[in-house]
């Protein structure tokens, strides 16, 4: 079975940085890392492959240094990495996003499974995966704890809801969004480093997907950020101390002050 897995690198939580002229994140040049949902995607590809054999291939769109986050995949064990790096995507959300990726991905063509995080660190919107799913026009299984069983004609996963779990069975092919609860991501070993070193990534731009430019990146993202700012810092709170009865007429008489206060 071919299994392709969609990572993403995201800045890193400490540096982040937004462009004032289109208010989207500044990625080139800023320090970033794998985005933490997508390490266990990445792992459990590998086991699916242990399991059923055949290869991965890891796809990232995004700007040059996203190589380096295929890099890593490999280093893991993914056995080849398509980076998906246009100018025509930038600023890309969620929708143009997924669009993108399903274009690489009809491009690849002979994939079974297709495994996402359950979200980007950077976004938290759990969008892409779905996307995906939905352009491809596949069956998907969301927010998977556990694979009970895969084949090459379907796969059960067991899926994380709020208050429980929901066991769903899909045929293959099919794309799945996995939460940290499915696994622990390996350590790359020294042989996968320098295997990842000499590995040659492959690029794709815009006109090898032979897409609609019109739905790719900025002008094509339905999606627009019209402000950004900075929450203004919390205030001090104010502490109530005694026993129970003696504070909670307290508290009463302070939330009818502050609900007077709003409506006037």
């Amino acid at each position: 079975m071919h299994i392709v897995v969609c990572i993403k690198q995201v800045p890193d939580t400490a540096d982040v940085k937004i462009d004032p002229k289109t208010n989207t994140l500044i990625r080139e040049g800023v320090v970033s890392i794998i985005n933490p949902f997508d390490m266990y995607a990445i792992e459990e590809s590998l086991r699916l492959k242990a399991k059923l054999g055949g290869k991965v291939t890891a796809i990232s769109m995004g700007p040059p240094q996203a190589e380096n986050a295929l890099r890593e995949a490999i280093a893991m064990g993914v056995d080849a990495g398509i980076l998906v790096s246009d100018r025509a995507f930038a600023g890309s959300d969620t929708w143009a996003t997924s669009y993108t990726l399903a274009l690489a991905l009809k491009k690849i063509g002979d994939y079974g499974v297709i495994l996402c995080g359950k979200q980007a660190s950077d976004g938290d919107t759990a969008q892409v995966g779905p996307g995906i799913a939905a352009h491809l026009d596949l069956p998907q299984i969301t927010y998977v704890r556990k694979i009970e069983e895969i084949s090459a004609e379907h796969v059960i996963g067991e899926r994380l809801l709020e208050e429980g779990t929901e066991v769903i069975r899909s045929p293959v092919p099919c794309v799945l969004t996995v939460v940290k609860e499915i696994n622990e991501p390996r350590l790359p070993s020294l042989k996968g480093k320098l295997a990842a070193k000499k590995a040659q990534i492959t690029h794709w731009k815009a006109d090898d997907l032979q897409g609609e430019k019109k739905s790719m990146g900025l002008d094509g993202s339905p999606t627009k950020v019209v402000k950004i700012f900075t929450p203004p810092a919390r205030q001090g709170g104010q502490i109530f101390k005694g026993e129970p009865e003696e504070i909670v007429p307290q508290v009463v008489e302070k939330l009818k002050d502050a609900v007077i206060a709003a409506a006037s």
